[in-house]
């Protein structure tokens, strides 16, 4: 006798006992146990299956969730309920069914023309009241691959001889995230590895001790799964200039005269009339005199 219990938690505890007791009542999801991906602008085919009793109640859904975000806050792209699909959100006029209706126990998600916005998780829902044996989720990640854009270029540091210099690579887009390799062009010899450093993650080659010899075009190449792209930059190296000679306060030239003492001017020959002119003593005041010049 069990009349005293509420009849809603009567009925799930039957139905309960009912599923335990007769396990193919209860949804099965089957999907992918390994990511999936797909390069950009195809089309992407998310394989979900399931096995239930097919009747009145069966309800699918499927959702999208962006990557780090709890399944929580899935977005749903399409319904299927009573017999009818309903699409929505974003991906409604990308998104159908492989099979439709779904009830041939498939019910793999197409969706045409990927875009980078659609890597994520998504859920596949079946829903077959009275089938609450199991929670009837597959959850399916997908990867959309794009090339790496053209990266660009930069360099930082000290380009003179003898100093060290940072080349920078960096692509705005490409997934799997780019690797990056710097190559140097033209016949130069290229620079010892013990003054060069790479990293193939970051995209920057480090340049030490840089000599004239490190000068040239070096190129960077993005590279993923799906294609490379590059950019290049010319390095130039300059000789290091000597610091201008300066005279400080304290600094004495030979040839400075000392302070409170002009320069005195040199004798002179006054053309008018012949006559040798000497200069007055620096202590005494005189007066010229004129000598007759003897023929």
């Amino acid at each position: 006798m069990m009349t005293w219990l509420p009849g809603g938690f009567l009925c799930r505890f039957l139905l309960g006992w009912v599923g335990l007791s007769a396990p193919g009542l209860a949804v099965e999801v089957k999907v992918p146990s390994e990511p999936l991906s797909a390069p950009v602008g195809k089309t992407a085919e998310l394989a979900c299956s399931y096995s239930t009793s097919v009747g009145d109640n069966f309800a699918l859904e499927w959702s999208f969730v962006q990557p780090g975000r709890p399944v929580s806050m899935s977005q749903p792209i399409l319904y299927f309920t009573n017999g009818q699909l309903y699409p929505t959100g974003s991906k409604a006029e990308r998104a159908s069914l492989l099979q439709n209706p779904p009830t041939g126990g498939v019910a793999t998600l197409k969706l045409t023309d990927v875009r980078p916005s659609d890597t994520g998780t998504y859920l596949c829902h079946v829903n077959n009241p009275p089938d609450f044996y199991t929670n009837g989720l597959g959850l399916i990640n997908l990867t959309v691959l794009v090339p790496p854009s053209r990266p660009s270029c930069s360099q930082s540091g000290q380009t003179s001889v003898g100093g060290s210099a940072a080349l920078r690579c960096s692509s705005s887009t490409g997934a799997p995230k780019p690797v990056y390799n710097w190559i140097r062009l033209g016949a130069s010899p290229t620079p010892s590895p013990g003054s060069m450093v790479q990293d193939e993650v970051s995209g920057q080659l480090i340049l030490t001790n840089l000599s004239l010899a490190s000068s040239g075009t070096y190129r960077c190449v993005a590279t993923n799964q799906m294609g490379s792209a590059s950019c290049e930059l010319t390095l130039s190296k300059e000789r290091r200039k000597r610091p201008k000679e300066t005279f400080g306060g304290s600094d004495l030239r030979e040839d400075a005269m000392a302070p409170g003492i002009s320069e005195q001017p040199s004798e002179r020959a006054d053309s008018s009339n012949g006559l040798l002119e000497r200069p007055p003593s620096a202590s005494t005041v005189t007066t010229k005199s004129k000598l007759p010049m003897v023929v």
